[in-house]
């Protein structure tokens, strides 16, 4: 059963990276990707998730989602999809092992200047591997759900996410987003960062202290680390190496500590 390996604290932005257990490019057909978006959108309907972004690639997934509630909505929401989607996948191929890593690992991320730049990390995810030149051309992400809203069937919360940016209204986020992305594909900032992946929390000073207040005795030991204005609180043994391209990938078989680590229960 996937754990997580964090608290989630109601009212916050979280990044989501959950990895196919050893490595194993188990995402890697359409099939498959599109089964885990179809629990992902089963998650939303049952559990009332609240999506932001998404991306799947050979071997990971990137998850963006605000808890917006106490019912531990985000712990139930991956434990539906990555159980089924595992679950469907050994059924038809006979697989003796896992399919996903036993620990997932969530990032807080501040809503403000942070949160779109982790928006564009995920969504230029395969633009980063060499598999598209825009993430328009992906289907596997949640670029074009931002562009086109969808009125049915949808798996972004395009009024919550306009909402957290200031606007009121879809389209003018769409246009908006469109061009932090083209941007950043025409300066090239599309390099990996291991903090958006490989931190307790990324965003202001003041952001990493109410983590850091909220972890309370759980966050000792954990240092704080800044960078051209952005702060992140890092884990004391990073979960993964900060790399997640689809293919030839180096990340750790020990992929972090466990969410006993952070409460005395599982899930």
């Amino acid at each position: 059963m996937p754990r997580a390996n964090r608290h989630y604290i109601p009212g916050y932005v979280w990044h989501i990276t959950h990895r196919c257990h050893k490595k194993e490019f188990l995402l890697k057909f359409a099939r498959d990707r599109r089964r885990w978006l179809w629990w992902l959108f089963e998650a939303r309907k049952r559990y009332g998730l609240c999506v932001l972004n998404y991306a799947i690639t050979s071997n990971h997934i990137h998850l963006l989602v605000r808890d917006k509630s106490h019912n531990e909505v985000i712990p139930k929401s991956i434990q539906l999809i990555a159980g089924r989607t595992g679950q469907e996948y050994i059924q038809r191929k006979g697989l003796k092992d896992a399919y996903w890593e036993d620990c997932y690992h969530a990032t807080a991320i501040e809503t403000d200047d942070h949160l779109a730049k982790c928006m564009v990390y995920i969504d230029l995810n395969m633009v980063r591997e060499g598999v598209v030149s825009h993430p328009s051309e992906y289907e596997f992400c949640g670029y074009n759900e931002i562009q086109t809203p969808k009125q049915r069937y949808a798996l972004i919360d395009c009024e919550e996410l306009a909402g957290l940016f200031g606007f009121k209204s879809m389209a003018s986020l769409s246009s908006k987003y469109k061009g932090w992305i083209d941007e950043a594909i025409k300066i090239n900032d599309i390099s990996r960062k291991g903090k958006w992946s490989a931190s307790l929390a990324v965003g202001s000073e003041g952001f990493i202290k109410q983590i850091r207040d909220h972890l309370g005795y759980k966050a000792i030991g954990r240092k704080v680390h800044e960078k051209d204005g952005t702060f992140k609180l890092r884990e004391s043994i990073e979960p993964y190496n900060g790399i997640f391209g689809p293919e030839n990938v180096g990340l750790k078989s020990n992929n972090g500590i466990t969410w006993s680590d952070f409460v005395e229960k599982t899930i």
